[in-house]
């Protein structure tokens, strides 16, 4: 009679130890320690659009898309942190009467590697590379004969080292470099022999004709200082707010590029969201111009303040 009392039990015991400790125990979920990556991906696609039929106060039809990829793989240790970034943007609007326009256009890489001495403190030793360029040409609406950017024209490298404050480091960073390459690509010829974006312009005869080509490279060295935070502003709002501060050593120290953005982010559900933004930016070397007083042709008028607004509903998908 025991040893049939026994039977039954031996497979209870059998049952309990196939059986995952989640059955009967409630696991804490445990910090993983010692190095890892983690990569997050993310696509979006915001559309607005007006249609009017019979409409008494006038009006155009209208629809614009803007599409946008993020990706990220970020490596994380004892010592070392290591962000990296990808980024592209493609915007187009498309008016009744009107041809296909661009709204935004924007290819972006940064690295950001730092080492961490000290892990009472929050201070790390750096070094950043952010390059950034277009897909596609650019005009000046409703010109759409001479392009005034292309690939590469312009293209824009960040490279240098110096100390990064983090506590943070996803959440808030700020990022102080004394020595800074910045590179401007112009790799188109007649943007190049315009002297666009600050390259050196071809010298021409007196006929017009090109003696010696425009640069396709300029090259500075000068102090780069950025921020960046992330917030959540109140429920299902984040804020994000990123700024880049620049001034060359050389050519006119003291005088500050500047690209300043801040985004809102407004989610609805898992998958539907709104995004608004300001984009502010300021660049010495991107002169404008004005017509003069000789019809056809026109002078530099100096460089200006560029802004951009940006207010979108779409979707937004993690993978």
């Amino acid at each position: 009679m025991k040893n049939v009392l026994l039977i039954p039990l031996f497979f209870f015991f059998q049952l309990i130890s196939a059986q995952p400790d989640s059955l009967f125990f409630q696991k804490k979920n445990k910090k993983k320690e010692g190095p890892q990556w983690i990569q997050k991906n993310k696509a979006s696609v915001d559309v607005s659009q007006v249609a009017f039929a019979n409409w008494n106060s006038g009006g155009s039809n209208s629809i614009s898309g803007l599409l946008g990829v993020q990706s990220s793989a970020n490596y994380r240790d004892k010592f070392f942190a290591w962000r990296n970034d990808v980024s592209l943007r493609y915007g187009i609007n498309k008016q009744q009467a009107r041809e296909l326009r661009k709204t935004d256009d924007l290819f972006e890489i940064t690295s950001n590697l730092g080492y961490q001495p000290n892990k009472e403190s929050n201070w790390f030793y750096s070094a950043r590379l952010n390059f950034k360029t277009q897909l596609t040409n650019g005009y000046k609406y409703p010109n759409k004969e001479t392009p005034i950017s292309r690939l590469l024209a312009p293209g824009y490298l960040f490279f240098g080292g110096g100390m990064e404050y983090g506590k943070d480091i996803e959440e808030l960073s700020f990022y102080f470099s004394p020595i800074t390459l910045k590179a401007t690509f112009v790799l188109d010829e007649d943007l190049a022999n315009a002297g666009s974006f600050g390259v050196t312009p071809a010298v021409l005869d007196a006929d017009g004709n090109v003696i010696t080509p425009g640069d396709h490279l300029r090259e500075e060295v000068g102090i780069l200082i950025t921020n960046s935070y992330k917030i959540e502003v109140a429920e299902n709002i984040d804020m994000k707010h990123v700024v880049s501060l620049y001034s060359d050593y050389v050519n006119n120290f003291g005088n500050v590029d500047l690209d300043w953005r801040i985004d809102f982010n407004f989610k609805v559900n898992s998958f539907i969201r709104a995004t608004f933004g300001s984009h502010l930016k300021y660049d010495d070397d991107v002169k404008t111009k004005e017509p003069s007083d000789v019809e056809g042709e026109f002078d530099e008028a100096g460089a200006k303040i560029q802004w951009k607004q940006i207010l979108g509903v779409g979707f937004a998908v993690d993978f």
